[in-house]
């Protein structure tokens, strides 16, 4: 076994370990914990197969900062010790069916595709078109859909917020 697939297997057993942890814990502080560690793994998997600019970006944005705009709702909160409620056996079996029957999909999918490699010519990047795309607004641009989507969390935290700190009178 080369070193290679050795971390893959690490970074695989650690992303489907603490997945599994993240839907199951009861704390949420300790999911959102959880789930930083699926991410910054599945960021070394991008790192393993040289997309760099992906893992980058999998660290900055989700690791760093949407686990960190979750964690900081949770303490804004003040449901840091908070226990979720144990879900009823009906919510648990259809959980379980649906999880089962995505797999199930999922390995159908895989198995009946015709993996081929096409040869397809690789084209030369550049940093300066990259951060021309990211900063551009106009056509395979990135900064307007960007900015949607920032407004769009902030919007879901605030209104999180706004839930969480209801009154209970």
């Amino acid at each position: 076994m080369t070193s290679n697939q050795f971390m893959f297997f690490v970074f695989s057993a650690i992303i489907v370990v603490f997945s599994i942890l993240t839907v199951t814990s009861r704390r949420i502080l300790r999911a959102a914990t959880f789930l930083l560690f699926v991410l910054v793994s599945t960021a070394g998997l991008y790192f393993m197969l040289r997309f760099n600019f992906l893992a980058a970006i999998q660290l900055t944005l989700y690791a760093g900062g949407i686990v960190v705009l979750i964690i900081f709702s949770i303490l804004l909160t003040s449901q840091v010790g908070a226990k979720l409620e144990f879900p009823a056996l009906s919510k648990r079996i259809f959980a379980l069916l649906a999880a089962a029957s995505g797999g199930i999909l999922c390995i159908i999918t895989i198995l009946q595709f015709d993996f081929i490699m096409a040869p397809v010519p690789m084209e030369s990047t550049n940093i300066v078109d990259i951060g021309n795309s990211l900063i551009s607004t106009g056509k395979y641009g990135y900064a307007l859909p960007f900015e949607v989507i920032s407004i769009l969390l902030l919007a879901a935290m605030i209104g999180s917020i706004v839930i969480a700190k209801k009154r209970k009178d």
